[in-house]
């Protein structure tokens, strides 16, 4: 059976103004930006950057807790100590960029996964990053970003440190004589790394010395990473987390913070690197934070006290002399 055709209306005339001509059509607005997503990122290269970075990780974590002096220890042996220095390390530092990733996800800010940085000298890497491929555009969003970071890779290093506290050894001291082979190193302990010690091993007794695990190394590790981090210069989380809190006397924040971590550098020889690594930053992105647009708003009295958590975060993780060279 055949239907009559829909009955249709035709499309309303637009307006006219009082001189008889038609309007313009409304602008177009543009349409919304989907959420960030890996879809520009490259996984292979990610993966490929982390496998390696776990074989150097892995390299060095064997070989620095082997004494030259004795037998090369069982295969099987060696490589599970690099294992569990490797993953600890890894766990840490990827937590800390996850969390910023996660951030800027919830921002629907566009950010790269992961990068890992292999490196077979030190500690077996140069650390890991995010790339975000637009600026941020309130004190909001980049304090939130700036503050996941340091709080995740906190979170995974506390139990790391009781961990490897827990699995380290205390051994009679080496004899002040073999200091002739040469000079050693000895770690400064975080605070939060001698409570650790005091909880678990109480005082250690003269004569003595703490064997460290390696799971107790890469949680040291960790902690010297979340304190460099949450440094208030320049382009670092601190940095954004002091921009979010000060706005523009921030600069002053970076200078001060600067020349104390240049006054470090004559206390101890261990952050001459660091020192230059931050000239390097400050040349390349200057002293100035880059401006959000609610620049002259002060954030809420929440995230003021989430940044005083960070403030204590810091002072349990740093320590003035991470590396001292004793002997000749």
């Amino acid at each position: 059976m055949n239907q009559p055709p829909p009955i249709t209306e035709p499309p309303p005339a637009r307006p006219e103004d009082p001189r008889g001509e038609t309007p313009p059509p409304p602008p177009r607005l543009p349409r919304p930006r989907p959420p960030a997503g890996p879809s520009r990122d490259r996984p292979l290269l990610n993966v490929a950057l982390l496998l390696a970075t776990i074989g150097t990780t892995t390299w060095v974590g064997a070989e620095m807790h082997h004494p030259t002096t004795e037998p090369p220890p069982l295969l099987w042996h060696g490589l599970w100590r690099g294992l569990s220095y490797s993953i600890t390390v890894l766990t840490i530092l990827g937590v800390h960029e996850l969390g910023h990733y996660w951030a800027c996800r919830h921002y629907r800010v566009d950010a790269s996964l992961p990068y890992f940085l292999p490196a077979p000298v030190l500690i077996g890497t140069l650390g890991a990053f995010i790339r975000m491929r637009q600026p941020i555009a309130t004190k909001r969003m980049l304090f939130d970003i700036g503050v996941a970071g340091p709080l995740a890779g906190f979170a995974v290093a506390v139990p790391a440190v009781f961990v490897g506290v827990g699995l380290s050894e205390v051994a009679p001291a080496a004899d002040p004589a073999d200091a002739a082979d040469g000079p050693s190193l000895t770690l400064g302990m975080p605070l939060l790394f001698q409570f650790a010690v005091r909880t678990i091993w109480g005082a250690v007794p003269a004569g003595y010395s703490f064997d460290l695990h390696p799971v107790g190394f890469a949680a040291w590790v960790g902690l010297l990473a979340t304190a460099l981090n949450l440094f208030p210069i320049g382009q670092l989380d601190g940095g954004h987390i002091s921009y979010a809190i000060f706005g523009g006397r921030s600069t002053i924040v970076t200078v001060a913070a600067a020349a104390a971590l240049f006054a470090l550098a004559f206390h101890s020889p261990s952050w001459i690197v660091w020192a230059v690594l931050m000239v390097v930053m400050l040349v390349a992105f200057g002293p100035r934070h880059p401006r959000t647009l609610d620049h002259d708003v002060p954030i809420d009295r929440t995230r003021l006290l989430v940044a005083a958590c960070a403030l204590v975060i810091f002072a349990v993780c740093f320590t003035p002399a991470p590396i001292r060279i004793t002997g000749d």
